[in-house]
């Protein structure tokens, strides 16, 4: 099993790429995608980011909430301008259809390298099960690239993206960019067919070639220690002055004061929102928030329902 390989890039060099995890996770009560065509256009501007900024996607899953992506990519930083790409082109997205323009403010973005044979197959495994979330059948979902691994439907019978004229492709990917080189195919109500645009081979060869295999790791994943593994533990510990700034931002757009003027029902809040979306502990909190450690401490482990 390889996890360092050596791919043609969408520019078009061939070069040594990492396997990377990029999460676009959903906060409080945030819906990223409302209907079909919020799931249809999540898929494209996956694709679209990707193929912007030189990376390949090797499978995916878009929900109600949030969305998994496993890429190759040269470096980290590539990785994270991917990351960062698809949020901001998404966010575009969702406040041209919706008319809201903050909602994306409370989103949280990363990329992180799968550094080991663990990580790797489970991070791969992990992304399609996803499908759970949204209750259905993890092997059956529309929006997932799960159908592409282990696949070998011919792709005959769906359209070339690079077969169409200017103007379809913008209409359907949209995107202004050529794309005129691009393998994807689209199928007859216009969304993009996995196996077209899933590098399904890597994600095979991790598995030794084995479709078996995969499937077994898939069925038998601890999701709520992946979640933890790809999503929360990654987080960066802020600096006091940064998670105040940001809480303290936070504050106003939700209540009007500053977050020290706050009263104590509403900075309950806040301890149970930072705890959720930040890298932090009771210590930084108690001081960021100006609160009793001890009360911290009760916050964290049993809710708000002792005040």
């Amino acid at each position: 099993m390889k996890r360092i390989v050596s791919i043609m890039l969408p520019c078009g060099d061939i070069a040594y790429a990492l396997p990377f995890h990029m999460s676009l996770e959903g906060h409080e009560t945030a819906v990223l995608c409302r209907d079909d065509e919020d799931y249809d256009v999540m898929v494209k501007v996956i694709c679209t980011c990707a193929w912007r900024k030189n990376v390949r996607v090797i499978i995916y899953v878009v929900v109600a909430n949030h969305c998994h992506v496993a890429i190759l990519a040269r470096s980290q930083r590539e990785a994270d301008e991917f990351a960062q790409e698809v949020k901001r082109v998404y966010a575009m997205w969702f406040s041209h259809k919706y008319g809201e323009k903050n909602i994306l403010r409370k989103i949280d973005v990363q990329a992180v390298c799968l550094e080991n044979t663990w990580h790797l197959r489970n991070a791969l495994a992990y992304i399609p099960r996803n499908a759970l979330d949204n209750g259905c059948d993890v092997q059956n979902y529309k929006w997932s690239g799960f159908k592409a691994m282990f696949s070998r439907t011919s792709l005959d019978g769906f359209v070339r993206i690079s077969d169409l004229k200017k103007k379809q492709r913008e209409q359907i990917l949209h995107a202004r960019d050529y794309f005129r080189n691009t393998p994807w195919r689209i199928d007859a109500d216009g969304c993009l067919v996995p196996e077209s645009i899933c590098e399904s081979w890597y994600l095979e060869q991790v598995f030794d070639n084995d479709q078996a295999f995969f499937l077994k790791t898939v069925g038998g994943q601890d999701s709520a220690q992946m979640k933890y593994e790809l999503v929360d533990k990654p987080r960066k510990m802020q600096r006091d002055t940064d998670l105040y700034n940001n809480l303290n931002d936070l504050s106003h757009r939700w209540f009007g004061p500053d977050l020290t003027k706050l009263p104590l029902d509403k900075k309950i809040r806040m301890v149970t929102y930072a705890s959720r979306t930040n890298k932090t502990n009771a210590a930084q909190l108690a001081r960021v928030i100006s609160l009793p450690r001890d009360m911290v401490d009760a916050i964290l482990s049993k809710g708000t329902s002792r005040f």
